[in-house]
């Protein structure tokens, strides 16, 4: 049996933390001594980018926060907008797209991630994690000058995993609560192209579209549930996640998605930020920016961040710019089990949605997308994780 010492538990005070495999250990340490989260966060963010790289044949990476992913992507190329919003340099690996998609779909989110990569790490995905707050990474490899980076980060404690490509688990998955060993079948459900039968009478579907509806569904297989996942042009935008309503985790990944739309807006764009600041001072003041109330105070403390007053951005502004959009794939991890769902999702662009059915009021929920000409099909399979 080969064992790995983790740093703690689940909180500090809970000790004699440890790895055990029993044969040739497919994960190794690098760098730094890792945690009981962070082993958490890297084994579920490794499945997740594996099967977004099986599935669409695209480098994949995952920002996880306490045992869900905060922004998963794949390397779709960064519009002009987009670039801007991430502040990302021009010319980047697809691998690094990748990841700065992850990281931009919920920034503040992603603060202390620990990430994920589907392929080798490369010195441009390296220097793009330098820039940011991340407590770990696991990846099948590194490139020689990508490890000198990251070994240099958290003045050399940054916590570096290589996982073997190769290995596969067992069918029998097992943990144990309060002493006691619960056992299941490993969940292997992985969409594909068709993902369901559609039941709108909307039922046109873009390649885009599938695309999106695809990396939802499984980012919903490691995200903890309820969980609901807005998804665009490659990379999810808005995921909400454990809440005990879905409604609520409707309501909190759509309002994720807003924001992120609203981050590539002029008005966002163009905010006069005070030389030297921080990423994540920026990404705070944008939050107090888009949220300010009332509108003409823009945020209080405003020349902490700013050269200059903003111009404010009222509510009804947002809304406007908000109501322009659309194209927006979500899935969710059961069935929803009132329309409210939709109308609140559509409100946030939605137009593909895709759910496994089996709801009592499933003809009020499809009558609902009919409402609002969105596409809609059952998938037939939950993908509850805990």
């Amino acid at each position: 049996m080969e064992r790995i010492d983790l740093k703690y538990g689940l909180n500090p005070s809970q000790g004699k933390a440890y790895l055990s495999y029993e044969g040739n250990m497919p994960l190794s340490v690098l760098n730094g001594q890792p945690g009981y989260i962070n082993i958490l966060d890297a084994m579920n963010g490794w499945q997740l980018v594996r099967e977004l790289d099986a599935a669409l044949g695209l480098p994949a990476a995952a920002s996880f926060k306490h045992v869900s992913p905060a922004g998963a992507a794949v390397a779709v190329p960064l519009s002009e907008e987009e670039r801007l919003a991430y502040f990302a340099s021009r010319g980047m690996s697809p691998l690094a797209v990748a990841y700065t998609r992850a990281r931009g779909a919920d920034r503040m989110s992603s603060f202390g991630d620990f990430i994920a990569l589907s392929r080798v790490c490369d010195a441009d995905t390296a220097s793009v994690i330098a820039k940011e707050v991340s407590d770990g990474i696991i990846a099948p490899g590194y490139e020689d000058e990508a490890l000198g980076m990251l070994k240099r980060k958290r003045k050399g404690s940054y916590v570096i995993l290589q996982i073997d490509p190769g290995y596969e688990p067992g069918e029998d998955e097992r943990r144990t609560v309060f002493g006691i060993d619960l056992h299941q079948d490993r969940d292997e459900y992985v969409p594909e192209n068709g993902i369901g039968k559609i039941v709108t009478k909307r039922r046109d579907l873009p390649a885009d579209a599938a695309r999106d509806l695809i990396l939802s569904l499984i980012t919903l297989k490691y995200t903890q549930s309820n969980s609901v996942c807005y998804a665009f042009h490659g990379q999810t935008i808005g995921v909400g996640a454990g809440q005990q309503s879905r409604l609520h985790c409707t309501r909190l990944a759509g309002d994720k998605a807003d924001i992120w739309r609203l981050r590539q807006s002029g008005k966002v764009l163009s905010l006069p930020f005070r030389h030297g600041l921080t990423r994540n001072e920026k990404d705070n003041a944008i939050i107090q920016y888009l949220s300010a109330e009332p509108e003409i105070d823009v945020i209080e403390g405003w020349e902490a961040y700013f050269e200059s007053r903003p111009e404010p951005f009222p509510r009804n502004e947002q809304l406007a710019y908000l109501s322009s959009s659309g194209g927006v794939s979500l899935a969710s991890d059961a069935f929803f089990p009132f329309p409210d769902n939709i109308i609140r999702a559509c409100r946030s662009g939605v137009e593909y949605i895709a759910e496994p059915g089996g709801s009592m009021r499933d003809d009020l929920v499809i009558a609902s997308a009919d409402d609002h000409d969105a596409v809609m099909m059952f998938t037939g399979h939950r993908l509850f994780h805990h």
